[in-house]
């Protein structure tokens, strides 16, 4: 890591002012515990260093004061509480979960205190919580359909374009392509006629072959207000086929591993969970099938490990393993943070050291949150007004160690997008870890290095 943050001095002699708090929402118990991490680990780390910053030439006191979703969106609407009417946000910061994240920034919005949220397609934050493009909107609707929520992360159509390069690269154009989703928010939003990921990857000349979607196990129908907001599925999804679908899930993905067949698919692309992907290989395994190649995001973007997650075949394969994925954030980005220069290699090792665990993705873009909160405070007209710091964020275009953001030429209001390459889990002796995220293409992100050929998934 870089030296720790040097104190700013109030250049301007004026007497300090009023303390600027930074709320967290992470989940550090329950089912999301582990995606909340990244999250924790960069709190942890600036929570001594970040104590003070000046705005006008007033030194402001900083605080950072953290609360746990408890990987619930009735948690993350609680911690918001919390944050913002005991401890005072001004801003509030979050990473992941489908139905959390939503939840944590409507709340703010309902608060009036700004939030900066990552980690989430932003199609799916931006049009799930209930906004418009511009000419869908009603006509007596104007401004933006958020005032103090803000978001950066890759689009669907992003995922859509780096799994279409990893496609081609295994098997050239016009691939037929299974699609292994489930019916919640990641399948629906996926197959989304719109917004969603498969209208991009057919527009690269590849047949999708969507089954419908299947019920992840431990799911069931929700009444927590996200679910409402999932896109209705097109006409040929309206069907309950959950209802007709057998309870063990082997049963469940035989049907698709069947339509794949009869497409003659041999390219699968999922968001499904690490358990739900292990037990596709497995049947396709035992059936002698063998895809050219899995493209998976969601979960399968964090490293595989047969600690952590099922593992498949005679050799115990961890999920992952061999199969292409997103990459938005690695060691090798050549990125500095605006807050004190720390590179994303030294983000990277820091975490490793302080952990001994593999490094994740999410790491750069958690440090990015606290980047974004800064440079508000810092810049806000008055940073003890939350609508103030809300108005900051949305003038913001600042370099990270994520990477540039900026929320003044986003696709939509409120948002800025991240660049993707794609990569591969694949097995290593060049380090301590099992298996290391290979970088197989590049091509919005060039500067950074290509380290890895392909591997076939089979």
């Amino acid at each position: 890591m870089s030296a720790p943050l040097a104190p700013q001095q109030n250049t301007g002699g004026t007497p300090a002012s009023a303390t600027l708090t930074i709320g967290v929402v992470a989940a550090r118990t329950g089912r999301l515990a582990t995606l909340g991490d990244p999250l924790a680990h960069v709190t942890g780390l600036l929570r001594p260093a970040l104590t003070r910053l000046v705005n006008s030439g007033r030194t402001h006191p900083v605080r950072i004061v953290a609360r746990d979703s408890r990987s619930t969106a009735e948690g993350g609407r609680r911690a918001v509480h919390e944050l913002v009417h005991v401890e005072g946000a001004h801003v509030v910061v979050t990473l992941a979960g489908t139905q959390v994240l939503p939840a944590v920034a409507d709340a703010c919005e309902e608060a009036g205190t700004a939030c900066v949220s990552s980690t989430f397609p932003w199609q799916v934050y931006y049009y799930g919580r209930g906004a418009a493009d511009a000419a869908d909107a009603d006509d007596a609707v104007s401004g933006p359909a958020f005032r103090s929520t803000f978001h950066f992360c890759w689009g669907l159509d992003d995922i859509a374009e780096v799994f279409a390069d990893l496609w081609e690269l295994a098997g050239g154009p016009a691939r037929t392509v299974g699609c292994l989703w489930n019916d919640g928010p990641q399948g629906n939003w996926s197959r989304h006629e719109r917004h969603g990921f498969a209208p991009a990857a057919r527009a690269r000349g590849h047949r999708l072959v969507d089954p419908g979607g299947y019920r992840e196990p431990g799911t069931a129908p929700t009444a927590d207000h996200t679910a409402d907001r999932t896109p209705e599925r097109t006409a040929d999804h309206e069907t309950d086929r959950t209802a007709d679908l057998p309870a063990d899930l082997t049963a469940d993905l035989t049907a698709y591993a069947d339509a794949f067949d009869e497409a003659g698919a041999d390219i699968v692309t999922s968001a499904a969970t690490a358990r739900d992907l292990a037990a596709y290989r497995a049947l396709a395994a035992e059936r002698g099938r063998h895809p050219r190649l899995i493209t998976c995001s969601r979960w399968l973007a964090y490293p595989p490990s047969v600690a952590a997650v099922p593992a498949y075949g005679p050799a115990d394969r961890p999920a992952q393993a061999d199969v292409a994925t997103l990459v938005y954030w690695t060691p090798f980005h050549p990125y500095r943070s605006s807050l004190d220069g720390t590179t994303a290699a030294e983000l990277a090792e820091s975490y490793e050291q302080s952990t001994g665990r593999q490094w994740l993705q999410p790491l750069g873009l958690a440090y990015a949150l606290f980047e974004v909160a800064a440079h508000a405070l810092r810049t806000a007209a008055d940073p003890t007004d939350r609508a103030a710091v809300a108005k900051a964020i949305a003038r913001t275009r600042l370099d990270t160690v994520a990477g540039p953001l900026g929320w003044t030429t986003g696709p939509v209001p409120n948002v800025a997008t991240l660049r993707l390459a794609g990569g591969q889990w694949q097995p290593t002796h060049r380090s301590h870890h099992a298996y290391d995220l290979a970088i197989l293409t590049n091509r919005t992100v060039p500067h950074l290095p290509l380290t890895a050929d392909l591997r076939p998934t089979g």
